[in-house]
């Protein structure tokens, strides 16, 4: 019996048909590592890891990671767009009113569409994503004092 291993973020891009490059492989890395980036955060990681690089080289990288769900995007009301390393689980998010912070939800079912519409409108739903919203436990202590 052979255990199985954790593909390295080159075979991920081999994978997905994309070309391997230092940048990619560090944008990854950088998201992985990070807690839902923004692209300016992004940025900043790739280029400690491989030098420089333009930011609309990495919108770009970002716009193919995404497309083939290497990395997802997410997009909470009236901020940037953060980008994160959890993919291909249905999960949803929590965002403070106060500082913009952003956490992990774990889907309410665990199966995905997670959650039901009451109406499809004859769509075919593969995804439901849910933001609530509320103050982090830092912004609510500051608030109550």
């Amino acid at each position: 019996m052979t255990a199985s291993r954790t593909p390295t973020t080159a075979e991920e891009l081999r994978g997905a048909g994309l070309r391997v490059t230092a940048a990619r492989v560090a944008l990854i890395e950088t998201v992985r590592d990070g807690d839902h980036l923004d692209v300016e955060a992004i940025a900043s990681g790739v280029r400690d890891r491989v030098g420089h690089i333009s930011l609309q080289a990495v919108y770009e990288a970002l716009n193919a990671l995404t497309a083939v769900g290497l990395v997802r995007r997410i997009e909470p009301a009236g901020s940037p767009a953060r980008f994160e390393g959890r993919v291909g689980d249905n999960h949803h998010h929590v965002v403070c009113r106060s500082c913009g912070v952003v956490a992990d939800v774990d889907c309410a079912v665990g199966e995905v569409p997670c959650l039901t519409a009451s109406d499809a409108h004859g769509f075919l739903i593969d995804e439901a994503e849910v933001i609530y919203w509320g103050l982090c436990p830092d912004c609510s202590t500051a608030s109550s004092s």
